[in-house]
């Protein structure tokens, strides 16, 4: 590692001018290439404190070896040098986006003497008109094979087309009208140019004005009685209508651009791009990259309009450019994407109509397409086990730590404070055994008390039944766990958790093997299960690491809880959002894994996935509280005795009024049930009457809403997650 101070210019020999600047590594590689409006103020940034210092750009500078600089006379100059260089060194601490896929073209060779449609990969050619890119070739192939109706442009090889040319005979889509057969002379090379010209004008957009003449000649045919003529025209039009419809309109006709949007996490950022070209989706592609350096949503913007339109010119750079987040300055982007052009380029953030609705859903598929990347990479066996192997070596664990537990708080401004518990076995979620529960021990916001309280409660119980069972004495581990007492819980079916799967202490789940790993050979032990069914208990064996969703004090509030168990034997780590920094009981200084690493990732999964099932379990709590009616107070009144009652008397203020032998004529509400109803009614103050806003009218039946609803309160949906919610029990 060497020191940055080492190799550090001297002051004043910066200067402050725009420029390139490269960091080269002890072996002159060039490890990163960057670009400032000052280099003076840049180059400055990286040899500050290292402990102020991104932990990606710190490994940056300590790698490095020496540094060196290039000075340009404009910004936008510096933005075309830096491309050059990223292109031609290729260095591994900048942001590179990689394509999960070669995205095939629709290409029109124009720098031929006889055009050729045909799909193109890889490297773009001078004088080729490209369209697209599209998702798959064989889309491609549909779109053209309705064009060639109408436009007869040559599609064969050259040698298909030089062995026509020698035999005098076309190949088959010459006979069938397909082709306009140039290779015999049918169509002269003008001829054979202006059609190919009409159909890259068309597949650029401008189909209107094609279609309005080609229905103009249908209609004149028809009038001179050349009636076949005017079938072929009218089938000639179904079939481009048909080429039409296979992109749909999404932005108002003649409308040219291309939106840009970005789905990111702490590691890495997927990139989605929609070609709008005449108003239709022309063409999709997407990118995922690591994120080797600190870099804001706009850095990563900037870095795909290089991509994208670096060795682009003309009409491929599109007019209009929408992106989530504006580069830092935007300037010298928007003058580059100026010159490559040739003309004005519009760089925004769409802000309202049909562009911002349209960026949505190109967002929506950045999401996905991160998501699917990190399902794709969470489900290689190989993976997950080398990720295990290092998050045990990081910890400095005995072993690989099979089953992970996370525990993450969740609140709005200190009210329905719940915490949420996922497991993690073997590298992948284990939903039937997630858990959430309700912060009781204490009222308002303390993260670090309620995690305190969720950790005491996840094990004390499992304390009692390893007394119970006679197994929990000194120098032996835990095997079985139970939630706190009173708890109102029932127990996890058994075809959730088959025996074959559900390891005792240390034990894996069976058929699976991690690298690396100490595997106990001993059978299950019986107080895993119920003594009652042979069923498996919650919690049957207890986790090797414990991850909460914090820094320091919420790792030393679990381990103090765990401590106060008497519980030794389970590892305790947080991961802190900021910096993804691991922190460890009793430890000054956190565990920074490197940004490569698969143990970082897993607890990053982790991580995130306990704040997903927290969050989605405290807006779930909070709109039920806004939903509330007074029939909620009713102890042991149900969901459907509510509904037979409002249906019986139309609303909660008639029902109020009504006496208890009225309530018991509600089938299914005995006496007790109706004294019941009426004290608690009687004792509950009357909601306040709802006003019209509009006309300042008081609502006099405020309570006809149906139960769980109240008058005058905006419900708030439980957002994605809900069924993952159900399978987790409150606790």
């Amino acid at each position: 590692m060497a020191d940055p101070s080492s190799y550090r210019p001297k002051p004043g020999q910066i200067p402050d001018s725009p420029g390139v600047y490269k960091f080269r590594d002890e072996h002159r590689r060039v490890i990163y290439v960057g670009k400032a409006k000052s280099l003076r103020q840049r180059l400055a940034s990286y040899f500050q404190d290292l402990a102020n210092l991104h932990p990606r750009t710190r490994t940056m500078v300590t790698t490095a070896a020496s540094v060196e600089w290039t000075v340009v006379s404009t910004e936008v100059e510096a933005l075309q040098l830096e491309y050059s260089w990223i292109k031609e060194y290729d260095p591994r601490f900048n942001v590179k986006y990689r394509d999960d896929k070669s995205y095939p073209y629709l290409a029109v060779t124009m720098n031929e003497e006889f055009p050729r449609v045909q799909v193109m990969r890889g490297h773009k050619k001078k004088g080729v008109r490209y369209f697209g890119p599209y998702g798959h070739a064989w889309a491609i192939r549909d779109t053209v094979d309705l064009l060639l109706r109408v436009f007869p442009v040559r599609t064969c090889s050259a040698g298909v087309f030089k062995n026509a040319s020698r035999t005098g005979r076309p190949c088959l889509l010459g006979y069938i009208g397909k082709c306009s057969a140039p290779c015999v002379g049918r169509v002269t090379p003008e001829e054979h140019r202006e059609l190919a010209e009409e159909f890259c004008d068309f597949m650029a957009g401008r189909t209107g004005t094609y279609i309005r003449r080609q229905e103009q000649q249908m209609t004149d045919a028809a009038e001179e009685m050349e009636y076949e003529r005017a079938a072929r025209l009218r089938d000639d039009i179904e079939a481009l209508k048909k080429a039409m419809e296979k992109s749909a309109v999404v932005l108002a006709d003649a409308t040219d651009a291309d939106l840009i949007a970005v789905a990111e996490d702490e590691l890495e950022a997927a990139v989605q791009i929609f070609h709008v070209r005449g108003g239709r989706v022309r063409g999709q592609r997407g990118w995922v990259t690591d994120k080797v350096e600190a870099v804001t949503t706009g850095d990563l913007v900037e870095h795909a309009l290089q991509q994208l339109y670096g060795e682009e010119t003309g009409d491929s750079v599109p007019k209009e450019v929408l992106v989530p987040a504006l580069p830092e300055p935007v300037e010298p982007v928007q003058e580059w994407l100026t010159a490559r052009r040739g003309s004005n380029v519009s760089l925004r953030i769409p802000q309202r109509g049909d562009k911002k609705a349209l960026m949505e859903t190109v967002q929506r598929n950045a999401l996905q397409a991160l998501g699917l990347h990190k399902t794709k990479r969470a489900s290689d066996l190989t993976t997950r086990s080398r990720a295990l192997e290092e998050i045990a070596e990081a910890l400095d664990l005995d072993s690989a730590p099979l089953r992970i537990e996370c525990y993450d708080i969740s609140h709005l401004q200190g009210d329905d404070v719940v915490a949420s518990m996922v497991v993690f076995e073997d590298g992948l979620q284990r939903k039937s055994e997630y858990r959430r529960f309700q912060i009781k021990g204490f009222a308002g916001q303390d993260d670090v008390r309620s995690m305190h309280e969720v950790i005491t409660r996840r094990f004390k119980r499992y304390l009692v039944e390893k007394e119970k069972t006679g197994e929990w004495t000194d120098g032996q581990d835990a095997s079985s766990e139970t939630l706190a007492p009173g708890a109102p819980v029932s127990g996890t079916p058994a075809s959730q958790t088959p025996a074959s799967q559900t390891p005792a202490s240390g034990t894996p789940v069976s058929g699976t093997t991690v690298p690396g790993a100490t595997l106990s050979e001993e059978p299950l032990s019986m107080s895993a299960f119920s003594e009652d069914d042979g069923r498996p208990k919650r919690f049957a064996y207890p986790p090797q690491l414990v991850v909460v969703d914090g820094g320091r004090p919420q790792v030393a509030a679990a381990q103090r809880a765990l401590d106060e168990l008497g519980i030794d034997d389970i590892a305790v780590c947080g991961l802190a959002k900021r910096l993804e920094e691991v922190w460890l009981p009793d430890e000054d200084d956190p565990v920074v894994l490197p940004r490569t690493s698969e143990g970082l990732y897993l607890l990053q999964r982790v991580r995130d996935e306990a704040h997903r099932f927290a969050i989605t379990y405290q807006r779930a709590k909070r709109a039920k509280r806004f939903r509330a009616g007074p029939l909620d107070d009713v102890p042991g009144l149900g969901e459907s005795r509510k509904q037979a009652l409002i249906k019986h008397f139309g609303s909660v203020k008639k029902l109020r009024s009504a006496t208890i032998d009225q309530i018991c004529e509600v089938p299914g509400i005995g006496r007790k049930t109706a004294e019941t109803i009426a004290v608690t009614l009687a004792q509950a103050a009357p909601a306040a009457p709802a006003v019209n806003t509009a006309t300042g009218e008081i609502m006099e039946d405020d309570e006809d809403a149906a139960p769980g609803t109240t008058a005058g309160t905006a419900e708030e949906p439980v957002t994605a997650g809900a069924s993952d919610e159900r399978r987790g029990q409150e606790t």
